[in-house]
């Protein structure tokens, strides 16, 4: 069985307040984008599951990997058969586009399909959000609001169909600890799940990623690439997560894809919504 797991962007990122047990209360919306990677799961040859990973390189070993975390987690409830995983990575790591949330959520739910198991999307959901705070959110992959550390999830309305994606991957890494590190938790003067909800035209300077002060000091390339896009015609750019792709939504291609070429030194993916 193959399938094929995308990847997200954010839609603004408030981070609201410092929890009890270390991690950050959010609120953000998750918007499932069509960059995929490309997953295989088919029963084993031999007498163990494996993983075996191609395409861009992956500094995990396999049996840490998100992937097969989540095939032990499954097995243990529902005692699986082993199977062999193959997995092709396209969407880049560390980007703040959520590829290897993406990849466990799907073997959850591909591994529920193979195996006919009785297991709700909540239930899978819940299990996924043990893996990786944004995990469950790829169980449902429609359009979410995501408040808590990013794993309660309700659905929202985004008018993007139709519209062009450029995102932009410079080769910058951005550490998600350093990034929290830096931020000051506040209430938002505007809730991402609602200005999502208002034209496009009208979100720049109202849907705000709070990660971006800081790391964009750390990193100016990226804050570079934000005006850029924004000069370029995007209706509105901002950083994804913690970075460090950054996004801008166009509505021509031909446009996008002028646009992605001011930036040669990146990789860059030009996407219809």
């Amino acid at each position: 069985m193959v399938t094929f797991p995308n990847a997200k962007i954010n839609l603004g990122l408030n981070v609201v307040e410092r929890r009890p047990d270390g991690y950050h209360n959010i609120e953000t919306v998750f918007y499932p984008i069509p960059l995929t990677d490309i997953l295989e799961i088919v029963p084993a040859q031999g007498c163990a599951t494996t993983l075996t990973t191609h395409g861009n390189p992956v500094d995990c070993p396999p049996e840490k990997n998100l992937v097969m975390r989540a095939y032990r987690m499954l097995a243990e409830q529902c005692d699986l058969p082993p199977v062999d995983i193959h997995l092709y990575k396209h969407i880049p790591d560390g980007a703040g586009l959520g590829g290897g949330s993406s990849d466990a959520a799907h073997t959850l739910t591909m591994l529920r399909e193979m195996f006919s198991l009785d297991l709700s999307d909540q239930q899978l959901a819940a299990m996924a959000s043990r893996l990786g705070a944004d995990c469950a959110f790829f169980v449902y992959n429609r359009p979410m609001a995501a408040t808590g550390i990013g794993d309660i999830l309700t659905p929202v309305n985004v008018a993007l169909q139709g519209k062009v994606l450029l995102l932009v991957k410079p080769p910058v890494a951005v550490s998600t600890a350093q990034a929290y590190s830096r931020v000051t938790p506040a209430t938002p003067p505007q809730w991402a799940r609602d200005v999502v909800t208002w034209p496009i035209q009208q979100w720049d300077g109202a849907l705000a990623n709070d990660f971006e002060p800081s790391v964009f000091a750390l990193h100016p390339r990226l804050w570079l690439i934000k005006a850029a896009l924004l000069d370029g015609g995007a209706h509105y750019a901002a950083m994804s997560g913690s970075g460090s792709t950054i996004y801008g939504i166009f509505d021509d291609v031909k446009v996008a894809e002028q646009t992605s070429a001011k930036f040669a030194d990146c990789a860059t993916y030009v996407l219809t919504l």
